[in-house]
């Protein structure tokens, strides 16, 4: 496997350290020189670039939050020139402006670069075909997969998101080594193979990379045994620059390796603010070390999780994310992550891994009602007692009393891209 590791993967962590300081320090530079609005978060904060002597001293800069880069938009925090932007990428914007990220050039090799790094530690090969799932357009995931696998030397099957029957089919007839979709949409894939007789077993793919979502272990086992595959994890947002921030390796599958010559991560406090050490859970924050058109400083992810030690590679892991603060359910003062009730639904008989919870407020009281489907030979008196066993196994584990609906076979609504869990019906009634 060593000799498959590029120059990156090679360093010691002294190497890697000394490397990261300096390009963290031409970034601040960069981006105070560039950007007004980090010019003027730095003032206000008391600090400057130079005051960067150490990797440690990063803490003393401010934090950049998902609202700042809104504040901006459209173009407000690129550091170059428009001229030099090759592609530009947004989120879906469904909660107020979309965030807009720009690319030079050598971003986007970069991206290519982390991306196809990614997929060879997932177990791809050169020569192998890639059937990417992931959206295309807007969204960074259909083509950052896409420039990866490239890059790596796989030929790519570029199915992007929807039209389910046909990827079935183009799975069937391509034979795909390696698929690329959020887990959530892998198990309607999953649905498809089943409703056209085919056993999902005897499906091509011998590798599944799964992210832009929050997934649990359960959801893993469920993938690999039904589809006779190993599933692994991708991480990225495309405030930071998409897929490719972190990677599982295929030898060990113990958690995410952050690529830290490209990305420095920081664990902090999401009340406090304060830096946690690694081994402590707390909300992932990133900062780019190789960024041109638009470097970010110590971004909030709001995503939870934790730093642990590289194993099969020098680089830090990133444990599997367990929720964002924003997904956090408060009810009845118990916080709860649809990770949780992902891992109970997996768990128990006669239920489908396809779910909803829906918070509603009847009276004064908040109720979160899980929504699970049945199997499809599930009779109404297993209906029934699945209901009750997961009704019980969250209070249990979660700590917090839910409504339990056992629905129909094909209910609920399926995922294309990214899934919504949560349906909040609090402030319609």
């Amino acid at each position: 496997m060593t000799e498959l590791l590029d120059a990156g993967e090679r360093l010691s962590r002294p190497e890697l350290a000394a490397l990261q300081l300096g390009r963290l320090r031409a970034t601040l530079r960069h981006a105070y020189e560039k950007v007004g609005f980090y010019r003027e978060s730095f003032d206000r904060a008391g600090v400057r670039p130079e005051d960067c002597r150490t990797l440690a001293d990063l803490a003393r800069f401010p934090f950049t939050a998902k609202a700042d880069l809104r504040d901006q938009y459209p173009f407000g925090m690129l550091a170059v020139d428009r001229s030099e932007v090759r592609r530009v990428h947004a989120s879906s914007g469904t909660t107020g402006r979309p965030t807009v990220v720009g690319y030079t050039a050598r971003d986007l090799d970069m991206w290519a670069d982390v991306m196809a790094r990614s997929i060879r530690a997932a177990g791809g090969r050169p020569g192998q075909m890639v059937h990417v799932g992931y959206g295309y357009g807007l969204f960074t995931g259909g083509l950052g997969a896409h420039y990866g696998a490239e890059r790596l030397g796989c030929a790519v099957v570029p199915a992007s998101g929807g039209m389910t029957e046909r990827q079935v089919r183009l799975i069937q007839d391509f034979r795909p080594d390696v698929i690329m979709v959020t887990p959530s949409y892998m198990l309607t894939l999953l649905d498809e193979f089943e409703r056209q007789g085919i056993d999902p077993r005897t499906a091509s793919p011998s590798i599944g990379i799964f992210g832009a979502e929050p997934w649990s272990p359960a959801m893993r086992a469920e993938i690999e045994e039904r589809f006779a595959l190993d599933a692994v994890d991708i991480y990225g947002l495309s405030e930071v620059i998409g897929p490719g921030v972190a990677q599982e390796c295929l030898e060990t599958k113990d958690g995410l390796h952050v690529w830290e010559d490209h990305f420095f991560p920081e664990v902090i406090d999401p009340l406090t603010g304060e830096v946690l050490p690694d081994g402590e859970r707390g909300e992932l924050v990133f900062t780019s070390l190789t960024k041109e058109a638009m470097p970010v400083i110590r971004y909030r992810t709001r995503d939870l999780s934790r730093l642990l030690p590289g194993t099969a590679r020098v680089f830090r892991r990133m444990e599997r994310v367990t929720g964002r603060t924003d997904d956090m359910i408060i009810l009845r003062g118990v916080n709860l992550f649809p990770t949780q009730i992902e891992e109970i639904v997996l768990r128990t008989p006669d239920v489908s891994p396809h779910f909803e919870l829906r918070l509603t407020r009847p009276d004064r009281l908040d109720v979160l009602t899980v929504r699970a489907e049945a199997r499809p030979d599930a009779t109404a008196g297993r209906r029934a007692e699945a209901a009750r066993r997961l009704a019980a196994a969250v209070k249990e584990g979660v700590g917090v009393s839910v409504e339990v609906e056992v629905v129909d076979p094909r209910t609920l609504e399926r995922s294309s891209g990214k899934l919504r869990r949560v349906v909040d019906l609090r402030e319609t009634g």
